[in-house]
């Protein structure tokens, strides 16, 4: 199997409080992987290693080797611009700009120097599909952004990170807060996606992470208690913790 994420010995820090302790994981390409534990297990913080997100935390310290497409991401000449346009990231709200729904997927590939108007169109027509939002915006395309539902919002995101060419989609908690309906979208969506693209999702909700996910990791203070395929660890997990968190004993 090829690997799209290789985390060794992964420790991060805010400041004197340990997040991440020694943490390795090796993630598969073209799979979903859900990461799940009780809130302040250090899930979102894992998730932000992989873009270097936690760059932007003063704070914040990573120790150990993370790969992303084989390729060490913690170094002086990691090129950031190049990574964050590989690994897109899907957050808990969705946060489109205010402009047209053309402009919210045009802006990425603007930012990377794209001007051509037929070449943009075309990006933007072919990644609202990839985000099966395009029949319900094709003929409103210079409408704000604002005004689409929630789950039509969110899915807007996701194209906006598909735009650029992103080849590796985090999603912290995408449907946290979704009705069922648009949650069932954005589920069906991934399962379309991840033929060409890895994924890997935050999420609270057990049952979300035993529908959609190919591999599980459950976090638990920071340490990784169990990752292996979704089915094995719901329903043979090998560590008592991880039984009790899954079967909803605590957290």
């Amino acid at each position: 199997m090829d690997m799209a994420v290789e985390v060794t010995n992964l420790q991060v820090s805010y400041g004197e409080k340990k997040v991440i302790k020694d943490l390795s994981i090796k993630i598969v390409k073209n799979n979903i992987t859900a990461i799940i534990g009780p809130s302040g297990c250090g899930k979102t913080t894992f998730l932000k290693v992989f873009n270097r997100l936690l760059d932007l935390i003063p704070e914040a310290s990573v120790l150990g080797e993370v790969k992303v497409l084989g390729e060490e991401i913690y170094n002086h000449n990691t090129d950031l611009v190049k990574l964050r346009k590989q690994v897109g990231m899907v957050f808990q709200k969705p946060n489109p700009f205010p402009m047209s729904v053309f402009d919210n997927v045009a802006y990425g590939p603007r930012i990377h120097g794209i001007k051509d108007r037929s070449l943009l169109r075309d990006i933007v027509d072919t990644s609202l599909k990839q985000a099966a939002l395009w029949n319900e915006v094709r003929d409103n395309l210079g409408k704000s952004a604002l005004k689409l539902s929630g789950g039509q919002q969110q899915r807007l995101c996701i194209a906006r990170v598909l735009a650029v060419g992103s080849e590796i989609i985090l999603m912290d908690e995408p449907c946290s807060s979704l009705d069922p309906s648009a949650t069932a979208k954005i589920e069906d969506l991934m399962q379309e996606l991840k033929d060409n693209y890895t994924i890997i999702i935050v999420t609270h909700n057990m049952q979300q992470a035993a529908r959609v996910s190919d591999f599980t990791a459950f976090l638990l203070n920071g340490d990784l208690i169990e990752y292996g395929p979704t089915v094995d660890l719901f329903t043979r997990p090998k560590d008592k913790r991880t039984n009790d968190y899954v079967t909803g004993k605590f957290g």
